[in-house]
């Protein structure tokens, strides 16, 4: 699973011709969930409401990003980083 961008110990990634809807994976810990990219509401999975925060908030800055991302995973090309929050 290629890491995209890395920020306040959370993993952001992607795998590679994922099923749909178009969404990225956050690791935080032990905890792991999907976001939707076109809406960024959780898909699947629990985590702590302030790490998902610095999620949202992070995606909403880079969502054009996140599906030009998307879209290199389904086609199996090389994934850009994003910057990470700051």
């Amino acid at each position: 699973m290629p890491q995209i961008s890395r920020f306040f110990g959370i993993i952001i990634a992607m795998y590679y011709d994922d099923h749909n809807p178009p969404h990225f994976h956050a690791k935080y810990g032990n905890d792991q969930y999907l976001i939707s990219i076109t809406d960024l509401t959780v898909i699947e999975g629990k985590i702590p409401s302030r790490a998902l925060g610095m999620v949202i908030e992070w995606a909403i800055t880079h969502q054009t990003e996140l599906s030009l991302n998307w879209e290199l995973a389904k086609s199996l090309k090389p994934l850009h980083t994003i910057e990470p929050l700051q």
